[in-house]
């Protein structure tokens, strides 16, 4: 395994400098290196006959993934179309293989969507009325999934190969070493001093590890493991506690400048630079932190809720010193991505590059060899296995894409959504919110949000919102599951661990995040606060003036006062941030 683990590291950390490699080629091969993550190495690997049949799936799905790369010169002269028994058998089984990867990985809801999807494709032509479609050859169809790059190895596949493994490695090589602790000891010494400073610690710790990881669940439980107990201790009411620290961990997706995988897909579905999003995405990102940071002020307020203790609080050079851990290869991502014109995959391979050169040192700046081999065991294994992850859901949403390209489907659910809305933008928003809120309770955020762009995208862009912000709207609202009822996986995971009921969790969470709902919406009314690269000064007025109503909206929903003061302090914070958009 650890072999294995190292091999699909150098694999994708070589696929920066390797040049011009054949799509054919250099997908298949980033499935050949995580297959065997996704059935053999996993947390609990099955026994008995079960442990038979995921040997069986790994092995059909590296010979049909090297039958492709081997074969993809015949295969471009095709044009799409299957020839022979032989290329069926291998159509079938990698469509058949990742659906059981994303089963595996992401349980029902994705496989289940696809496999609609495909039906949808192969019987669509009986449907009565428009819904229906014209038809589509089974060879053809079968092989523009799986021997072109109309599915399987669209350019979805492309982007979880070449650029979000590079990032999930290094958010791996970082959490391997001290970088959390960086994180952590710097935020203490920020915020640790202030008026419910535990709970503010975990709101910038958060938003600093959670731009690295992106992912909800990986910063609850390492960031949580520390903060909600010293929040627990100085006593912060359980489920309070189990709020902040899910909100704040929701965060991460949206925070640049790694959005949990989210921006570099984004990159390539809006043929865009990697720079413009990560402008685009950035104030939001503060505006939601800055909501959940009022919204700890406010409580902190609500329950007396008093600084750390000094003893808790790290002294100067301590701090310094694990500073580096993060500072270091983080400093390195954003000057190659802003400095030179560089790719941010290869600024990612160079800040993995010095995180994985700090492993050798402890938090004293110690080094050691027989530490630094052990810690770089864990950050390929942890890569290894995150990437996995994200490529079975990716393979997925490919098949789903493809689909709805070759069938219309896309075309026709576009018009739905504009007849329904009388083509209507804030109509529009409504159904968009609430398709991304419902599919975003069984599948990951970015699943959901690639899903949700590829249907609602379009009509959202054809009533007039610019692309840009019809993707992030969708990608942010994608992500509301994360803290609202009845599906809510942070909420779940974060009142675990503090022992606290989980609506009631949810609830302080959604006071907490009010933001994740305000947000959107407020930068679709105040255009230029996703404008920060071509107008700054107009993007910090909107960002001002947002973050005032944000402050207004959250004091009426926590502050301890009669209801309709509560109610009037909310409206208002409503008309500051939706009246005179900018």
């Amino acid at each position: 395994m650890v072999l294995l683990a190292f091999a699909s590291v150098a694999f994708h950390l070589w696929l920066v400098t390797a040049g011009l490699i054949p799509h054919l080629v250099s997908r298949p091969l980033h499935i050949i290196a995580v297959l065997p993550f996704v059935f053999l190495f996993t947390a609990q690997p099955a026994t008995g006959w079960r442990r038979v049949i995921d040997v069986a799936l790994c092995a059909f799905g590296l010979a049909a993934c090297i039958y492709v790369l081997v074969q993809y010169e015949a295969l471009d002269e095709q044009y799409g179309r299957l020839r022979g028994t032989m290329q069926f058998v291998v159509a079938w089984g990698l469509i058949l293989l990742a659906l059981e990867m994303a089963r595996r990985q992401v349980k029902w809801a994705m496989p289940s969507t696809a496999a609609l999807a495909l039906l949808y494709g192969l019987f669509g032509q009986y449907l009565p009325g428009e819904l229906g479609h014209a038809g589509i050859p089974l060879a053809s169809f079968l092989g523009t999934l799986t021997i072109t790059e109309g599915g399987l190895w669209g350019s979805l596949t492309g982007t979880s190969a070449e650029v979000v493994a590079v990032f999930v490695i290094l958010g791996a090589v970082i959490g391997a070493g001290e970088g959390g602790q960086g994180f952590m000891a710097a935020s203490i010494a920020l915020a640790g001093r202030l008026r419910a400073g535990a709970a503010k610690v975990s709101v910038l710790s958060s938003a600093l590890f959670g731009s690295i990881s992106g992912s909800a669940s990986a910063n609850v439980a390492s960031t949580g493991a520390i903060t909600l107990p010293t929040m627990k201790r100085l006593g912060y009411p359980p489920a309070l506690a189990a709020a902040v620290e899910a909100v704040a961990s929701s965060g991460g997706q949206i925070m640049p400048p790694v959005m949990g995988a989210g921006a570099f897909i984004m990159v390539e579905l809006l043929r865009t630079t990697y720079n413009e999003i990560l402008m685009a995405a950035l104030l939001p990102a503060v505006l939601f932190f800055w909501g959940v940071w009022a919204g700890c002020d406010l409580y902190g307020r609500r329950y007396g809720l008093e600084p750390m203790r000094a003893k808790d609080i790290p002294p100067f050079a301590r701090v310094a010193k694990l500073v580096l851990f993060f500072l270091v290869p983080f400093g390195l991502l954003l000057g190659i991505l802003f400095l030179s014109g560089n790719t941010p995959q290869y600024a990612g391979a160079a800040a993995t590059g010095a995180s994985a050169a700090l492993l050798l040192f402890n938090d004293q700046l110690r080094p050691s060899l027989t530490r630094w081999a052990s810690r770089l065991v864990e950050a390929a294994v942890n890569a290894a296995r995150q990437i996995a992850t994200i490529a079975a859901i990716i393979l997925c949403a490919g098949l789903i894409i493809g689909v709805l390209n070759m069938t219309g489907l896309g075309v026709k659910i576009t018009s739905l959504i504009l007849g329904l809305s009388g083509g209507n933008l804030w109509g529009a928003l409504l159904l968009t919110g609430l398709a991304c809120l419902i599919l975003g309770m069984e599948v990951p955020t970015t699943a959901a949000y690639v899903i949700c762009v590829a249907v609602a995208g379009p009509a959202l862009m054809e009533i007039g919102l610019p692309p840009l912000q019809a993707h992030l709207f969708i990608f942010w609202f994608a992500l509301l599951s994360t803290i609202t009822p009845p599906v809510c996986g942070a909420v779940f995971i974060a009142a675990g661990m503090a022992g606290a009921p989980w609506l009631k969790v949810a609830w302080h969470a959604m006071t907490l995040g009010v933001g994740l709902y305000i947000v959107p919406l407020a930068f679709v009314a105040n255009p230029s606060l996703t404008a920060l690269g071509s107008t700054p000064w107009l993007a910090l007025a909107a960002c001002v003036k947002i973050g005032i109503g944000v402050w207004m909206v959250s004091r009426g929903l926590i502050h301890r006062e009669a209801m309709t003061v509560r109610a009037l302090w909310v409206a208002a914070g409503m008309v500051v941030i939706f009246a005179f958009g900018i």
